[in-house]
């Protein structure tokens, strides 16, 4: 047995580390033995323990939990990078987040990281061509987890959705990897036209609570949206924009402002 854990921690460490703490947790709450047993240990991987959770939180009278479990096995099972954007996030959010411990906490507790995951199948489904599909995974995840995402749209890995209640991502955004947005965030349109209509935001963005990107625009790398800001217009790399409409208050004030996840305002233009 030893063996086989060592084995598996030098493949895996991801998940390995989440079955420790999840033997750990299970020692020191007895009464969640069941809940963490269901959803960590009887897993041989992390896939299938997504899989899992994906199944148990959106099933409902419309689509049972054995329909919504094969679905996402046949997901993982097809896409590798499924499970390794799900690894990813994970990380980002330990890493970023002073309020996550442990690995095992957003798989089990952050509706955050579970409605990005739910994304990440609804986004697999639409690119089978299986739309149909892809809507009620985005009906369900909205209904579930107070987050609503396009499953056209693109999200890359390590991304953080902080709290994220109420986060709206249309259908034709694109973020970046290293990404990390607080709750209320809406990347959306500016009225009906059909076509590419919603945001482009880079790589290692942060984007503060409350915050509307509206519109075909850019925002560049590794820049800051201050909270409560309505962005209407792209957004230069490295800098930080805040206000009614947002205009640029200064520089990002660090190299990588989704990691560090500093909001406040240290430089002011004018």
């Amino acid at each position: 047995m030893a063996e086989k854990k060592a084995r598996l921690a030098e493949v895996d460490p991801v998940w390995r580390r989440i079955c420790e703490e999840a033997e750990a947790a299970v020692r020191d709450e007895p009464l969640l033995g069941a809940l963490i047993h269901a959803g960590l240990l009887h897993h041989p991987t992390m896939e299938r323990a997504l899989a899992y959770r994906f199944s148990l939180k959106l099933a409902s009278g419309e689509m049972s939990e054995q329909i919504l479990r094969e679905i996402a096995d046949e997901a993982y099972g097809s896409d590798a990078g499924l499970g390794q954007a799900g690894r990813a996030d994970l990380v980002a959010v330990y890493d970023r987040d002073p309020a996550c411990h442990r690995y095992l906490q957003p798989i089990l507790f952050f509706k955050g990281y579970q409605a990005l995951q739910a994304y990440r199948v609804a986004h697999w489904l639409w690119g089978q061509g299986r739309r149909d599909m892809a809507y009620f995974v985005q009906m369900r995840s909205s209904e579930m987890f107070g987050v609503d995402i396009h499953p056209a749209a693109r999200i890359g890995r390590g991304v953080m959705f902080d709290h994220a209640h109420s986060i709206v991502i249309g259908e034709t955004a694109v973020v970046g990897d290293n990404v990390s947005m607080l709750h209320s965030v809406t990347l959306g349109g500016t009225g009906k036209e059909e076509e590419d209509r919603h945001p482009k935001i880079g790589d290692g963005v942060l984007i503060g609570a409350g915050a509307k990107v509206l519109g075909n625009i850019k925002v560049g790398a590794n820049s800051r949206i201050a909270a409560g800001s309505v962005v209407l217009a792209d957004v230069p790399c490295c800098k930080t924009v805040a206000g009614v409409p947002a205009r640029i208050v200064g520089e990002a004030g660090c190299e990588h402002p989704a990691v560090e996840m500093d909001q406040l305002l240290h430089e002011r233009e004018g």
